[in-house]
């Protein structure tokens, strides 16, 4: 495969729901270049907007390697639904059929005889031939160079022509993207990050959102070691590819947690702990101007979020609480989480501050004024003032 024959390398993104925001459109678009300028800001590209498409182009006689690697990293970015790399021709009948046999020459498919399409788009409606016309001048050449069968129907290979402005695009597969919204479209949240497997999943539901999602980690220092925090850094650095500039904050909240459990409601420890954890988290938002908050809760998995308890969760705060995964079972989160990188940090072996109130027999319907008993006489206002004020940022290197 030479690329004196088949043009340049690119790479083509395609839009999803994007293209169905009306008047808002263009807002939307901006934001989701503004994201692959970010993701691509070790590469040279230059990102040229199309009708529901963004081109890629690479500096002149770019590397297949290097190309494969930039199509690679702006998968990751939300807002995106199929990447593919492409080949840049010119937007010449003869030069788009002398590629599109260039492109399939040294296939698995061409070898064992496979049966093949060929889709042609035209976002330029000046090309000479329409799209079913230039459909057949290449599938007969290709049908006349390799002997393969056509299928219309249920192909093996595709080859797809999309002829645009200046130029014309030839490829035959592609790779999922996040699909989603771009992030920073819809604002900002501030996730409550565990060491857990279904915090970091319910993040990423978040950014696939639109929301651009900071993180806060509350550790059980002085009574654990600092075992979680790295678990938590390293969760946030490899959710970080879908997003860019991820915060973290981590909050020292072992004494905190000591105070509950020395107020000798023992069966509402766990829910009274994680009020005042929302409670941080809120004051936490407040001041980074973050407009909701995210947990990784589903329904009835554990007695702290049965319908009643995470009422009571929801009662602490005035900011809403997201909680995408509330449907999910264990096994969807964790397939979700094996998908998008976090699952094998998430299983990590560490001293998570949960582990400090473990109480033999937890309460599964808790009572929202017992639990504002349980604050009076922690103060627990202040309390979760004083545990924002003690927040630890943490740089990411990425």
């Amino acid at each position: 495969m030479t690329m004196t024959a088949l043009g340049e390398p690119s790479v083509l993104l395609k839009l999803g729901e994007v293209v169905l925001k009306g008047r808002n459109r263009e807002i939307f678009e901006m934001r989701l270049r503004a994201n692959i300028k970010h993701a691509l800001k070790d590469h040279r590209v230059d990102i040229r907007q199309r009708h529901g498409v963004i081109a890629l182009f690479l500096p002149a006689g770019t590397e297949v390697e290097e190309a494969e690697a930039v199509a690679a990293r702006v998968a990751d970015v939300p807002g995106i639904v199929l990447v593919h790399l492409a080949w840049r021709v010119a937007k010449d009948t003869d030069a788009i059929t002398k590629a599109a046999i260039e492109l399939i020459r040294d296939s698995d498919e061409v070898a064992r005889k496979a049966r093949f399409a060929v889709r042609s788009r035209r976002r330029d409606k000046r090309f000479p031939l329409r799209s079913n016309e230039l459909d057949r001048v290449v599938g007969g050449a290709i049908n006349d160079t390799y002997g393969l069968p056509v299928d219309l129907s249920n192909p093996e290979l595709t080859v797809h022509i999309e002829v645009d402005k200046d130029e014309a695009f030839l490829f035959t597969g592609g790779r999922p993207g996040q699909g989603g919204l771009p992030v920073g479209s819809s604002g900002r949240a501030l996730a409550l990050l565990s060491g857990g497997i279904d915090s970091p999943v319910a993040a990423y539901r978040m950014m696939r959102r639109g929301l651009r999602v900071d993180f806060l980690h509350f550790s059980g220092i002085p009574f654990t070691t600092s075992e979680s925090i790295y678990k938590a850094y390293a969760l946030v650095r490899n959710l970080d590819k879908f997003q860019g500039k991820s915060r973290l904050w981590v909050v020292p909240f072992g004494k905190a947690q000591q105070s509950i459990r020395n107020s000798g409601q023992d069966r509402l420890a766990v829910i009274a702990q994680r009020r005042l954890m929302l409670k941080t988290a809120e004051e936490v938002a407040h001041r980074i101007h973050a407009e909701a908050l995210v947990t990784g809760d589903s329904l009835g998995q554990v007695s702290s979020q049965t319908l009643a308890n995470i009422t009571a969760q929801d009662h602490a705060v005035d900011l809403p609480i997201l909680r995408p995964l509330i449907g999910l079972d264990k096994t969807e989160i964790m397939a979700e989480a094996r998908r998008i990188g976090t699952l094998e940090i998430s299983e990590l072996p560490d001293e998570d501050c949960c582990t400090l109130l473990a109480p033999r027999q937890a309460e599964t319907r808790a009572k929202i004024e017992d639990l504002k008993q349980i604050e009076k006489r922690l103060d627990a206002e202040d309390l979760a003032a004083q545990l924002a004020d003690s927040i630890q940022p943490y740089k990411l290197d990425v």
